[in-house]
């Protein structure tokens, strides 16, 4: 048997044997599993984990594109979102552990919007037709959030944002107001001048017209140099831990083919959701670190401005970069679930 016939049954059997299960023998309290979603032709892990005892999910949509949705299972998010309420971590499509024998011209925002959605008929069908569920984005899904709910928003009971790219194109235009903002007030203050200083001189050099590789020389400039802001303690240094508080490490499959892929379509020089977030009306959260330079706080009054919903509200992490949930960890957890809590 060839290698990708065997995936195939592995996956099948996986799935057999999910099913096969009736519903009274899953035990909500403590769920801890595997699912796989078959969509147009795609294979795509979802790891739930969490007590489900009030049929609650919070489905959490991974950065990229190309992450990996075990990404954010780390930190308050096991020891205390979960106790709260299941959480799953979806591999999108051509991400992190996900396979199967799609094309390329399935590689896109709206097939990767259905996948989230048949995703919910999925649990449903695992869980109950009954269960509830809140949609959560990070970064890259803060694009893929709201392509989601403006095709089925009706199967959520809220949207939670972090520091959310809703509108990728616009970042290339950001980046360097943003760069040179932050790097002239660490100047100022003495902290890190030479690579301030390179910051200065990568942007005075950027096309001011979309130019892809400007493009990612700005975005790589941005992770590393929030990385500099905490060795300069002006955020906290991000962690990554898990419930026995041991650093964690996660492996993907997939190398970041799909970002590849993405790109080449427009991805980064035509996609913009700013327009229709008024079409989003259930209630929302924002959540943004006040030192972001992937995706700068511009975007989070932008997102909160926008977004239709009468119940939204908007916060700031004082001592975070593009990540608070590693770096104001129970911070981070605290607002989740209240906000969950408020709505479920």
């Amino acid at each position: 048997m060839n290698i990708i016939k065997l995936k195939t049954v592995v996956v099948l059997f996986i799935l057999l044997n999910i099913f096969s299960c009736s519903k009274d023998e899953i035990n909500l309290d403590n769920l801890n599993e595997t699912i796989y979603l078959r969509h147009r032709q795609a294979d795509m892990p979802a790891h739930v984990h969490g007590n489900a005892s009030d049929k609650t999910f919070l489905i959490y949509l991974h950065g990229g594109p190309g992450g990996l949705g075990l990404e954010a299972r780390i930190n308050t998010m096991i020891t205390e979102v979960e106790e709260n309420n299941a959480v799953v971590y979806f591999d999108q499509r051509g991400s992190g552990n996900a396979q199967g024998n799609y094309s390329e011209e399935d590689m896109n925002i709206d097939a990767m919007a259905e996948d989230v959605l048949a995703l919910v008929k999925v649990l449903r069908t695992r869980y109950g037709s009954d269960i509830k569920f809140f949609l959560m984005g990070a970064s890259w899904g803060g694009a893929l959030g709201p392509a989601t709910l403006l095709k089925g928003q009706e199967n959520f009971l809220g949207w939670i944002d972090i520091a959310g790219a809703h509108s990728p194109k616009d970042l290339y235009y950001e980046y360097p107001i943003r760069l040179m903002e932050k790097a002239n007030e660490q100047i100022a203050l003495g902290n890190s001048i030479p690579h301030w200083e390179g910051v200065l001189e990568l942007i005075q050099n950027v096309n001011p017209i979309y130019n892809e590789e400007d493009g990612s020389n700005m975005n790589g400039k941005a992770h590393e140099s929030e990385g500099v802001l905490a060795d300069d303690l002006v955020i906290n240094k991000p962690q990554k831990v898990d419930e026995n508080g041991e650093e964690i490490t996660f492996v993907a499959r997939n190398n970041g083919e799909v970002g590849l892929i993405l790109t080449q379509k427009g991805l980064w020089r035509d996609l913009s959701f700013t327009d229709d977030l008024p079409n989003i009306t259930i209630p929302s959260l924002v959540l943004w670190g006040k030192h972001d330079l992937v995706v700068p706080t511009k975007f989070a009054q932008e997102a909160f401005d926008h977004l239709g919903s009468t119940h939204k509200e908007l916060f700031i992490f004082e001592r975070s970069g593009h990540s608070p949930l590693e770096s104001e960890p129970d911070l981070f957890a605290e607002k989740v679930i209240a906000f969950i809590n408020e709505y479920r």
